[in-house]
């Protein structure tokens, strides 16, 4: 099944890649070419940019702050009446279930769009009472151009963190999705033409990241890049950006923990570790990789995570009864089947999954939900982001060692705490090097709360009124009345 040719989105204009070439979008459930999108170059970036800048000065730059978040919070409705249609694009480019997509990531993209709607005429600046006789206030002001670079396991999702606040705050946007999962970001640029969003407002380019990436992180026209992916990817951006000076947030890798004390539900715990990693098929940069239990409950609780695992089972993405779709491409299943080869040779024992599955047409990059028990802190699979539904566990003597363990790690995206007692569980949050810390639940977000990461998770967050610094710079007046 082909979708079609699909162009570049400049200047509300629709266009080929100036120099022809495409790339294929390959469905992951059937290993089939679903679609030929434009693979950009350079002189694309640089009429996006171009288009961009042009807005800034043009009607967009001229509206007020009311009408511009009117136009954002008709792309979120837009975007809601387009569910169905959208949602299906999603997983046939990610191989997430259509349940996730359509009633999770797509409902919460339009309602991050509505959110921040709601702040773009709630931007203000201050008065500062300063010595001498003068008036000195500030303004917000937008940073100009904004470069969105997203990845593959959320594509609208992460897209709208960072697309909503720039547009809410008055920016201009490039949006590059992922090579993989381009199909989304191209129907939001229709949607926001729909909508009435003037020319050059949200620019969606497609290609590779080495071509398409690297030109709009050396970029001078652009002004702010705001990215989701590797950490490694993170630090190339840093290097390259910091030539131009641009301003950068970053949400990156995690491994985050999902301890469970003795004295939690664990009926309830087992739930969260299992929805902790394999939501979203563990392509989850806040996933619960390492599970941290408690030695006194080890076997019981691993126990029960591993025949509640046993029991999910690979299937159709676009079946509504599905919980665990495709993993989003070949190459990354590989890099999955490889870490669990590396962690059998290192000694960790294998109790569920642990190889490729076939739903029963004999395509598809499907994998067995797979736990690991008796793995120790220094084993790669406990240290390093293997992005997959593969869970890591590790035992721990007391809260001390919990806390320990937990925080020995590079990375510091998220944690997850399990336990009845309301005091451990708020010593426990304050002492994790985390960014968010979830407890008695896991992976839950909302618009109004913020995310981002410490350590080589990043820096900046995405979500609520936190996320508007990042999207603004601010601008001190003085008037002398003397």
């Amino acid at each position: 099944m082909m979708l079609g040719r699909k162009q570049l989105l400049i200047n509300n204009e629709w266009r080929d890649s100036s120099s022809g070439a495409t790339m294929p979008v390959v469905n992951p459930a059937t290993e089939e070419v679903i679609a030929e999108v434009a693979a950009a170059t350079r002189d694309d970036v640089d009429a996006a940019v171009a288009a961009a800048r042009a807005a800034l000065s043009g009607p967009w730059g001229k509206m007020s702050a009311r009408e511009r978040g009117r136009l954002v919070w008709k792309l979120g409705e837009r975007l809601k009446e387009q569910v169905d249609e959208v949602a299906r694009l999603e997983t046939l480019h990610n191989g997430k279930p259509i349940n996730e997509s359509r009633h999770i990531e797509i409902p919460m993209a339009a309602e991050c769009l509505q959110y921040f709607a709601g702040w773009a005429d709630k931007v203000q600046g201050d008065t500062i009472p300063v010595k001498g006789n003068a008036l000195v206030y500030t303004q917000r002001e937008p940073l100009g151009v904004v470069a969105a670079i997203v990845p593959w396991n959320f594509p609208l999702l992460l897209a709208m963190w960072k697309v909503a606040p720039a547009l809410a705050t008055g920016n201009t946007v490039i949006l590059k999705p992922a090579s993989q999962t381009p199909l989304t970001a191209l129907a939001l640029g229709q949607l926001a033409i729909d909508v009435g969003f003037p020319p050059g407002v949200l620019n969606v380019i497609t290609g590779s990241g080495s071509t398409v990436g690297q030109a709009i992180v050396e970029h001078p026209g652009i002004d702010k890049v705001a990215f989701t992916g590797d950490t490694s990817t993170g630090k190339g951006i840093m290097r390259t950006g910091a030539e131009t000076l641009k301003h950068i947030t970053l949400e990156l890798g995690g491994k985050s923990p999902n301890i469970v004390f003795a004295d939690a539900d664990l009926d309830a715990a087992v739930r969260g570790a299992t929805i902790g990693i394999f939501y979203g098929k563990g392509e989850v940069c806040a996933a619960g990789s390492r599970l941290l239990v408690d030695k006194s409950i080890k076997d019981q609780f691993i126990g029960k995570v591993a025949e509640r695992t046993k029991k999910m089972v690979p299937g159709d993405p676009l079946d509504p009864k599905t919980r665990l779709g495709a993993i989003s491409s070949k190459a990354q299943l590989e890099r999955v089947l490889n870490y669990v080869e590396i962690a059998k040779a290192e000694g960790a024992q294998l109790v569920a999954g642990g190889a490729r599955a076939d739903i029963g047409t004999g395509k598809g990059y499907f994998m067995q939900p797979t736990v690991f028990a008796d793995v120790t802190p220094s084993m790669t699979i406990a240290r390093e982001e293997i992005f997959g539904p593969v869970l890591a566990a590790i035992d721990f003597v007391d809260v001390d060692e919990a806390i320990e363990r937990a925080n020995d790690s590079i990375y510091g995206l998220a944690a997850g705490v399990w336990t009845r007692d309301v005091k451990k569980a708020h010593y426990v949050a304050s002492r994790l090097k985390a960014g968010t810390v979830w407890v008695n639940t896991y992976n839950v977000y909302d618009a109004a709360a913020p995310f981002g990461g410490y350590k080589q998770s990043g820096f900046g967050r995405e979500m609520s009124r936190y996320a508007l610094d990042y999207y603004t710079q601010i601008k001190t007046v003085w008037v002398d009345l003397s």
